[in-house]
């Protein structure tokens, strides 16, 4: 029996361990700046690794009244380019946790 409570209390402390470095690698993500572009560079996203948007930059020759549906289009696609690539650092991220755990919706 004393085996097992000595295994258990282990298993408790590596799992605290594990908590630790997942809220760091968290805390970490939180400061990363993720850049999405659109129409070749003429607009760009900042995102945070927590998906917060952070800038919108648009250059000023894409800017054309007449056309706003574009510039709109643009922006959504540099948007989603930026969350796209938050998204896979997160999963790149917060994945070494998980590997060799069947945890289904995790990250």
């Amino acid at each position: 029996m004393r085996g097992g409570m000595g295994n258990m209390q282990n298993m408790m402390k590596q799992m605290q361990k594990m908590q630790k470095k997942m809220a760091q690698a968290q805390e970490e993500l939180g400061e990363k700046r993720i850049e999405g572009t659109a129409g070749g560079g003429m607009v760009t996203v900042i995102v945070s690794g927590h998906k917060q948007v952070l800038e919108v930059n648009i250059k000023e020759e894409v800017v054309d009244p007449e056309d706003i549906d574009m510039l709109q289009d643009l922006v959504l696609a540099a948007t989603n380019d930026a969350l796209k690539k938050a998204d896979d650092l997160t999963n790149d991220t917060m994945g070494q946790f998980t590997k060799g755990m069947n945890l289904p919706g995790m990250f």
